[in-house]
Parts: C-alpha cells; sequence; structure tokens
C-alpha cells in the first residue's frame, strides 16, 4: 500500500468534500468571522430570557462582543460592547440584571439602556470640537440591527444587514409550506430544558453532521427507534413538506417510543406524528414534532471550539402543571451526545495529511456539496 488515495472519477457517485483547512486553519475561521457570522443575522438569544427591564446577557457574534438588554420601555435592543470613552468592555459579566443604567468599570461612563449616555465624571465641562456640549447620542453606545423571530432575539452586525425574510424564506423551504413553522406556535412556547454543550469540533462539522442521516443508523439507535425511515440513511430535510414518520407503534418523541403530550393547538393532521428538520444559516438548527420543538443556537468560539445552546421548548400548560418531561427531553439529549461525539473524532483528523484534499459525500450526502459551495462563496477570496 502506497498510502495515496485514487482521484474520484467524474462520473462516481463519490463527490468531494471540502479540504481539512477549512476545518483547522486559524486564518480560514478568521475570515469566516468577518464574512459569514458578523454580515449575516446571527440569532443570539431567547427573548423571554431577558423579559424585565434591565436584564442583559452578553454574547460573542464572530469578533464582536455584543450586548443584549432589555429597555424600559419593553424593547430589546442590542450594541457593541464597548465603552465610547476608551474602548473598555462594558459587561464583563456573561448576564445579569441592572435597575437603570449601564455603567462602565474604567472611568464610569453611564449609558440609559437605549444606549444613550447618561452621565460620565465632569460631563458637564464636555464639549465637541466646536466648543458645543456633546451629542449624547452620538457618544452613546453603537446599536446592532435586532428583530425577533420564534421568540428569539437575531442579531446583525452588518451596516446593510441582508432582508430578514431571506433568512425565513431560506430556513423554511424544506417544510414545503411557507405558513407550517408558525402552526408550531414557537414563539409562544416555554424553554422547558436547556442544555449548553461545549464541543470541541469546527462549526461546520456539526452543521454538516445535521443535515444528513448516513450516519443515523451507525450511532442514533434510540432516534432510528422512533423515525425508521432514518434507518436508511435519508435526512428528514431531503423529503420536502414530508419530514420523516414516526413507527408505526411510536406513540410519541421520546426515548423510549412512549407517549409524549398533546399536540400543539395548530398542529395539522398532515405534521402529526412527523419529525421536520430545518437549518437556519449560518449556526440555527430547529426540530419539530407534534408536541415540541428543539432550538439548537451555535456559538463558534474557535476554528476546533463551538459552543452549542439547545432549547427544548414545550407549551405553557405542559410546563405549568409539572409533567415529567425527561423522557422527552432525553431522546434528543442522546442524539446531541452522539452528534457532538462523532464530530470531536473527526475534528483531530482535518489537520491530518490523509485529509488534505478532503474527504468524500456519498449518495445521501451529496446535499452538503451545497453547504460547502455556499460556504465557498461566502468567503471568496479571503482564502
Amino acid at each position: 500500500m502506497t498510502g495515496n488515495v485514487p482521484p474520484v472519477a467524474p462520473h462516481s457517485a463519490l463527490r468531494a468534500t471540502l479540504g481539512g483547512k477549512y476545518y483547522a486553519d486559524p486564518e480560514v475561521f478568521a475570515a469566516e468571522q468577518e464574512r459569514i457570522f458578523e454580515n449575516m443575522w446571527f440569532c443570539a438569544v431567547r427573548s423571554s430570557d431577558l423579559a424585565v427591564p434591565g436584564k442583559f446577557k452578553k454574547v460573542q457574534v464572530g469578533r464582536e462582543s455584543v450586548l443584549l438588554v432589555r429597555g424600559r420601555d419593553g424593547l430589546l435592543r442590542a450594541f457593541l460592547n464597548v465603552c465610547r470613552h476608551r474602548g473598555a468592555q462594558l459587561c464583563t459579566e456573561s448576564e445579569g440584571e441592572v435597575k437603570r443604567t449601564l455603567r462602565c468599570p474604567y472611568h464610569s461612563w453611564t449609558y440609559g439602556l437605549d444606549g444613550k449616555l447618561v452621565a460620565a465624571p465632569n460631563i458637564g465641562t464636555l464639549t465637541d470640537g466646536a466648543g458645543a456640549p456633546i451629542d449624547r447620542y452620538r457618544y452613546g453606545l453603537v446599536p446592532v440591527a435586532l428583530t425577533e423571530w420564534l421568540g428569539y432575539a437575531w442579531v446583525c452586525l452588518s451596516d446593510t444587514p441582508p432582508p430578514f425574510e431571506d433568512v425565513m424564506a431560506e430556513a423554511t423551504k424544506t417544510l414545503g409550506d411557507a405558513d407550517a413553522i408558525n402552526r408550531y406556535g414557537i414563539g409562544g412556547l416555554d424553554v422547558g430544558h436547556r442544555v449548553v454543550y461545549d464541543v470541541a469540533a469546527n462549526w461546520k462539522l456539526i452543521v454538516e453532521n445535521f443535515m444528513e442521516c448516513y450516519h443515523c443508523s451507525s450511532i442514533h439507535p434510540e432516534l432510528v427507534d422512533v423515525l425508521p425511515e432514518f434507518a436508511r440513511g435519508v435526512a428528514a430535510q431531503a423529503n420536502i413538506g414530508l419530514g420523516a414518520e414516526f413507527g408505526s407503534e411510536v406513540a410519541g418523541f421520546t426515548v423510549d417510543g412512549g407517549a409524549g403530550f398533546d399536540r400543539l393547538p395548530g398542529i395539522t393532521d398532515e405534521q402529526d406524528r412527523r419529525y421536520f428538520a430545518i437549518t437556519a444559516k449560518p449556526a440555527v438548527f430547529i426540530n419539530l414534532v407534534p408536541d415540541h420543538a428543539i432550538f439548537h443556537r451555535m456559538y463558534p468560539i474557535a476554528v476546533n471550539r463551538t459552543v452549542v445552546e439547545c432549547d427544548w421548548l414545550y407549551a405553557g400548560d405542559v410546563i405549568g402543571s409539572d409533567r415529567d418531561m425527561s423522557r422527552s427531553v432525553e431522546l434528543f439529549h442522546r442524539v446531541n451526545v452522539q452528534d457532538f461525539g462523532a464530530c470531536e473524532r473527526t475534528q483531530p483528523a482535518m489537520s491530518s495529511r490523509a485529509y488534505r484534499d478532503g474527504g468524500v459525500l456519498v449518495p445521501a450526502e451529496h446535499h452538503l456539496a451545497e453547504f460547502h459551495d455556499w460556504v465557498v462563496s461566502r468567503l471568496s477570496v479571503a482564502v
């Protein structure tokens, strides 16, 4: 054996993946931060986590620290987490609550919850270049575009954010019906459980894993028991408008296939007993079943590290009744652990000479090539 892999013939069913550098090169990751995460809509936080005026959360978006805070007027706003005076990070805690203002711990420049500069030492003596009193909005916090969808706050650092309608349209196209996602009422559901996973893998490996099911029969026995068609290796996203059907003996989307909860009020008969999965680029996965939704947000931290925050969302009467959600949560928690373990086993090989030119996609994974093309197109001349 020479160790050389023969080239893939043009007529072969195998297709090439991205080369290993796309998953292991810090320069590629830096380019992704700039051209993907800092230029697209990024899902930052569940809006209900910041329900009270003064509640804030710090989120890393690309290379920027972004501060989301609920104003006294009830509006949710986002700002760069940078004091306009000397650039100190305004909030160092990951989350918290203030009464009325945000105060820089360095020189005490203080901002209202709407971002306006409201106080600073000797502020009455400060003037602009023309000798006039300083404009407190001009020297306020730098705003970041924010919109809300499905009960989450999405932010965009770009000076010209792309239309959010495009995000919604692309994300929901696999449902085959633009209104299908609205029937789940995700924005009105409550967080019944949350797990934060720290995954030692590149964010694209996690996206690719979510988008394909070629691995399902190998590492997801519990999921395949509930969704037997996944044993064939065809992802739910590939069946436009159909999703994946529960097994005939399966009562609910639970770890043992037992009954879950009443289906959500807006669910149609066509959506009942089916699992749907959608991806909202660049870093959100949404799993839909009749009685709840599972919402993943990815935070790429480094070329080989990604934090994934996963919410299990249920109707208020399920959570309010203290009903046992453990069997419902456990199914996809196991799927997550299995998936992230696979990604972590893959990450070290991305630096290997064996993966210098990438790997291959089998026919069931060919749709991943569209994701690869999208990544390359976003990076353009950056790599």
